[in-house]
């Protein structure tokens, strides 16, 4: 308040020497500041706001209406706002953007006496994600330009918007019990419909298990052998890690992966097999759970930086969605995955390391990767040689590098998919159901 404590000494030092008309300046300049700053702080006080969006959850393609109804509640007059509804600038730099904007999402007007506003704008989501609408922020100040407000006036809204889903057309699901019943490495399961032989009754055997025409025709007891084999399913184990997608190719190989990992799921859960998801990636509403949705005050610019995500996690939890059947495994899969975000916590190694006990040995391990190191590598073979029937994906468009990846894997046992674009999802799904 420096300026003040001058003001004041000028008024004192023009009382002493008697100067009137230094006195009344003084006075007409004090006037216009506070006046300015009171009136500044009033119109900015008066303006509320509402926001609708048509929508909370959305596909690839839908249009979603925003609606944002501004109003002056008191009698004064508000010459003029400057208001701009935010949105994430990771969801508006890539060329097409994540979000298209159809409309105006920034209003400058003034307001009337008890007068409103409206805002009217649509957005098509190109591509999955969870993604933050809003906070709506409000500029007013005085008509000197002495002083600036600004105020946040709505909170954001979230829209989900699901992962692309390819479908498997043409193909019977019924026919070949895909991905599913595969022979075993150790005798977990049995399946009682599959006889492999006949051997001499142990004690301890049950006597549903005893061949009674064997029995019969020796005339000893003996008992079925059945087939050690199980109807599998899949844990599908992305790797979402910072290092393992180059920026060069963002958001291609990222969105590629997300889109192969929730087609393979819609294929499974329609084969009527079990399903389950593991991932080192980002859940963005966890992230907005822990970190909050911050807005800085002072300026346009910083309300901006606030609404983006910040370039950092030092989180290590990793998504999980169990492996099991039923009607919600999908979606639930599918809602993870269009939350996720690349992260920089665990790499793929050290997701193994913290998922293996949550992993069941009667289902398929496919891991869907971009790059692999040689821990991950080894990781990976360690599973194969623990009993895991283990199957990598790998999304890689040029052959030479997907060669360089896949002798490192398969110098561990582990299985490879070349995953160079989005329509070879369709031969990577059919391929992977029709491995058994």
């Amino acid at each position: 308040m420096n300026w003040i404590t001058v003001a004041l000494l000028l008024v004192a030092a023009a009382l002493v020497f008697r100067l009137g008309l230094l006195v009344y300046a003084v006075y007409a300049v004090l006037g216009v500041v506070f006046g300015s700053r009171w009136l500044a702080r009033a119109w900015a006080e008066s303006v509320i706001a509402s926001r609708e969006c048509s929508r909370a959850e959305a596909e690839i393609g839908d249009r979603i209406a925003v609606v944002i109804d501004i109003r002056n509640r008191s009698a004064l007059p508000v010459p003029w706002i400057l208001v701009e509804d935010l949105l994430p600038r990771h969801a508006l730099v890539h060329d097409p953007p994540n979000l298209s904007v159809q409309g105006r999402r920034v209003m400058l007007a003034g307001l009337a006496p008890y007068g409103n506003r409206r805002i009217l704008y649509q957005l098509t989501p190109n591509r999955r994600g969870y993604y933050q609408i809003g906070p709506l922020v409000l500029e007013t100040g005085d008509l000197f330009g002495l002083h600036r407000r600004y105020r946040v006036l709505t909170k954001p809204h979230f829209v989900l918007v699901y992962p692309k889903v390819i479908p498997i057309p043409g193909y019977d699901i019924a026919s070949r019990r895909p991905i599913g019943e595969i022979r075993m490495a150790h005798r977990l399961f049995e399946d009682p419909t599959r006889i492999r032989g006949v051997r001499r009754y142990e004690p301890g055997d049950p006597m549903n298990r005893v061949h009674w025409r064997a029995t019969a025709r020796t005339g000893s007891l003996h008992s079925k052998v059945y087939e050690p084999s199980s109807v599998a399913g899949a844990t599908l184990l992305l790797d979402f890690h910072h290092d393992g997608y180059p920026a060069a190719f963002e958001p291609f190989r990222s969105e590629l992966a997300i889109t192969a990992t929730a087609s393979l799921a819609n294929a499974l859960y329609e084969m009527g097999q079990q399903v389950g998801l593991i991932t080192n990636g980002r859940d963005a509403a966890d992230r907005i759970r822990l970190e909050g949705w911050a807005f800085d005050l002072r300026s346009r610019d910083a309300a901006l930086r606030s609404a983006d995500m910040l370039p950092r996690s030092e989180r290590l939890r990793p998504v999980i969605v169990g492996t099991r059947r039923g009607p919600e495994q999908v979606r639930r899969i599918l809602e993870s995955l269009a939350r996720l975000e690349l992260t920089d916590g665990l790499r793929l190694d050290e997701l193994i390391a913290e998922t293996r006990t949550r992993m069941p040995r009667n289902a398929t391990v496919i891991a869907l990767v971009c790059g692999v190191t040689e821990s991950s590598a080894i990781a990976l073979g360690n599973l194969a040689r623990q009993g895991y029937e283990v199957t990598a994906v790998i999304s890689i468009h040029d052959p030479l590098d997907y060669a360089r990846v896949a002798g490192i894997l398969l110098a561990q046992g582990v299985r490879t998919r070349q995953l160079p674009d989005e329509p070879s999802i369709h031969a990577l799904c059919r391929s992977a159901a029709l491995r058994a």
